[in-house]
């Protein structure tokens, strides 16, 4: 007994000593270094800018030698933008801007992005300018207003060229005067710090080189890294999803046309619940796009016609009337210049073509259930045909929807003649002999 109980505490001692070995940091195996690649190809939105954020803190977790941001963007939010930049301006660890690959721009927003970056690259048959602010609602602003956010988005950029030792006159010069340059004169003038073809070229060039941050200074060794390839999450695909204008216009459509089957079909339920779930999202996405609420208004006015349609005989004027207001409405929903804020037409023309003909269905067939002749109760037998089961002279049966009634009638009808019923009063039925 005792040797056992000797052996059973030597082995425990040899495992507890070999774990609390493991643990030293001269025993912990050397975490393999790596660079993590996050990849933009969208409008620069809150969704987006969250993304941006999570990849540089996941990045400093892993202890990534850098961080490089391949972008291809149109522009986008300035208040997003400016988020973005201040994550990377203040990130532990190197972070490179890529716009990549080839054909692909960095514009408006994206400028701001790339000279913020602490190495910028561009691939072959790229570009980077046009920085000018835009309006989120389209207008035009007035002369003062404008001079303010300009200056303000001058005063901007200079400070992070010359913060990252870049050109500032060029940069200055693509928010006034919106000019767009290639990688080769952006290189040329020192916009950006080299071009790569690939990011394993990016990753050759960029070895060796001093990054000053702000509490040391760090010499990248990035030649021959394996790559890590961050993903979006969930979330954060959901809300990019619901930012893109397209999204949120269907989204709309179809939460107003739930609402409205569960409106004239009081208890259906599932409707009213989808529509309802739709628009909140529809509206949850119109915070970051530029909607124009005289087309919201004109979207409410057609389904408010199509509506009326029901209680006026306008012979289909109100329906067409609808259908304008409603493409006018869509058409007008998103006032804005620049492209990726607005719906593509190939989404408005089919969105308006079904829920018009879905509203005009709904009517169409809201109306017939009210010109219809009833089929059951005593309004039921009015018009129906039947044959009389005794003579009637003037009262007797008839035999009528499978069923027998008293009838009477203004004349004599022999039995087995075929009759129409013309009246019903309680328990009896008026009837007369049809040829």
């Amino acid at each position: 007994m005792g040797k056992k109980l000797f052996c059973a505490f030597f082995f425990l001692g040899l495992f507890l000593s070999g774990l609390l070995l493991s643990l030293l940091p001269g025993f912990l195996p050397a975490q393999e270094k790596q660079v993590n690649i996050l990849k933009i190809n969208d409008a620069i939105t809150p969704a987006i800018a969250d993304f941006i954020k999570r990849g540089i803190e996941q990045s400093v977790q892993d202890k990534a030698e850098c961080l490089i941001i391949q972008m291809d963007t149109p522009g986008g939010l300035d208040l997003s933008m400016r988020d973005i930049i201040k994550e990377m301006m203040n990130a532990e660890i190197p972070i490179v801007v890529y716009v990549s690959p080839s054909g692909a721009r960095a514009a408006s927003a994206g400028v701001f992005i790339t000279l913020a970056s602490d190495i910028a690259a561009m691939a072959p048959g790229t570009n980077i300018g046009a920085a000018h602010p835009v309006a989120m609602g389209g207008g035009k602003m007035d002369r003062t207003m404008a001079e303010k956010v300009v200056n303000d988005a001058v005063a901007y950029i200079e400070s992070i060229a010359e913060k990252r030792g870049r050109n500032v006159k060029w940069a200055a010069k693509a928010v006034r005067e919106s000019v767009s340059i290639t990688e080769t004169e952006a290189l040329k003038i020192k916009i950006i710090d080299l071009i790569a073809k690939d990011v394993d070229d990016l990753l050759a060039k960029i070895d060796g080189k001093t990054i000053e941050k702000s509490r040391r200074t760090l010499k990248l060794a990035t030649k021959g890294l394996k790559t890590n390839r961050v993903e979006m999450g969930f979330r954060e695909s959901f809300l990019a999803t619901l930012s893109n204008p397209n999204i949120a216009y269907i989204l709309m459509m179809i939460g107003m046309a739930g609402l409205y089957f569960e409106l004239s079909n009081p208890g259906a339920v599932f409707p009213g619940v989808i529509g309802g779930i739709c628009l909140i999202l529809a509206f949850f996405a119109f915070r970051t796009l530029p909607v124009n609420y005289a087309g919201i208004l004109l979207i409410l006015l057609g389904i408010f016609l199509f509506i009326a349609e029901i209680k006026i005989a306008s012979y289909g004027l109100l329906s067409v009337g609808g259908v304008i207001s409603l493409a006018l409405g869509s058409i007008m929903l998103f006032d804005s210049p620049l492209p990726f804020l607005r719906a593509s037409l190939t989404v408005i023309i089919p969105t308006v073509l079904v829920a018009a003909g879905f509203f005009i269905f709904a009517v169409t067939m809201t109306v017939k259930a009210h010109r219809a002749k009833p089929a059951t109760g005593r309004e039921g037998l009015i018009d129906e045909l039947g044959t009389a089961a005794t003579r009637i002279a003037p009262e007797g049966k008839v035999f009528v929807h499978g069923e027998f009634w008293n009838a009477y009638a203004d004349g004599i009808i022999e039995e087995g003649q075929k009759i129409r019923v013309v009246k019903a009063e309680g328990l009896r039925v008026k009837v007369e002999r049809i040829s």
